[in-house]
């Protein structure tokens, strides 16, 4: 029987769907270490991931490893390069939690907006004492411009809802997008200069990629409204954490909602030391229906990748389908 390492506590059920086909190593406490990681995949054929890094040290301890399937749309966590050299196929889950995220970034970026958690800790601290007219003034959402870098599946979600609150829609993206979705959702193309100008809400939903690096830096930040807010649902290190924290410190932007971080699950002290800023520990996918999904698919991926005769086509989300065609 074919084993696999499930390397992250994942629902038991799923667990339960793989063991009716594998012999299966599952970490069910703390994320693995390198040489942990390295160790438990020595003789397995699979891997089950959820954002462990798995570069060519970790796959020259493999031999026998064919596939690692990532519980997750993003895949900066795999050196695709060593993936492709050691003939190892990597999968990821994209689509499931489009709509999940996109709810998640709406939100996070209206309690940015509005200042929903700087006031609910005033009001637990006892500090609220009746009604004042500049209580908490915040900025609004409805009639302004919505900034989205990268227009992928989400940043088109996000459009999406963008227009029951009744606001221009402008977006950058590394190419324009078809003319026919511009239209359906009435998004605009902007230079990134220019968007970062004109936006009350930068929202980013770009992936992470070496060139993607401080797409945000103290430059972007400094062209943006002293009104305006940015929200990140997309990846660590896309924002400079340490130039927006100075950027709001010194109120040069309004808000900022932030799911995740660079070095995470550590934060930058100074984004801890600001009130106006919503921080959340990396859960934008974090609705129980979505993150079944997002389970089941990398184990499909799995699973379809192990099975007997040719590959091709059956594996539902390969991130490097070279390495299929060459195992046919």
């Amino acid at each position: 029987m074919q084993k696999i390492l499930v390397a992250r506590p994942i629902f038991p059920d799923v667990v339960d769907r793989l063991r009716a086909h594998f012999e299966v190593d599952w970490n069910n406490g703390p994320p693995l270490g390198p040489d942990e990681l390295a160790r438990r995949l020595a003789d397995k054929d699979g891997a089950l991931t959820a954002g462990d890094p798995i570069g060519a040290a970790v796959l020259a301890a493999a031999p026998r490893l064919r596939v690692v399937a990532n519980m997750a749309v993003g895949y900066n966590n795999f050196d695709i390069p060593a993936f492709n050299a050691a003939n190892v196929l990597a999968t990821n889950t994209p689509d499931v939690l489009n709509e999940s995220t996109a709810d998640f970034g709406w939100a996070l970026m209206m309690a940015a907006a509005r200042r929903i958690s700087e006031s609910e800790r005033w009001l637990r601290a006892g500090e609220w004492k009746g009604w004042r007219h500049d209580g908490f003034l915040g900025v609004d959402i409805y009639g302004s411009t919505l900034g989205i870098i990268g227009m992928g599946r989400i940043g088109q979600a996000l459009a999406r809802r963008a227009r029951g609150f009744g606001m221009r829609v402008v977006y950058h993206n590394r190419s324009r997008v078809a003319h026919q979705i511009e239209a359906e959702l009435g998004a605009e193309y902007l230079s990134k200069q220019m968007l970062l100008q004109q936006a009350d809400h930068v929202v980013l939903v770009l992936p992470y990629s070496r060139e993607n690096h401080h797409t945000i830096g103290a430059a972007e930040l400094a062209l943006m409204k002293p009104t305006a807010t940015l929200t990140n649902i997309a990846r660590g290190g896309i924002v400079d954490d340490a130039a927006l924290a100075e950027a709001l410190r010194d109120k040069r932007i309004a808000a900022a909602g932030l799911d995740v971080f660079e070095g995470e699950p550590g934060v930058h002290p100074g984004l801890l030391a600001v009130p106006n800023v919503v921080l959340t520990p990396h859960i934008a996918s974090a609705s129980e229906t979505t993150r079944r999904a997002m389970a089941n698919l990398a184990a499909d991926n799995l699973m379809a990748a192990l099975s007997e005769g040719p590959l091709a086509g059956r594996v539902p989300n390969p991130i490097n389908p070279q390495v299929l065609e060459r195992t046919r």
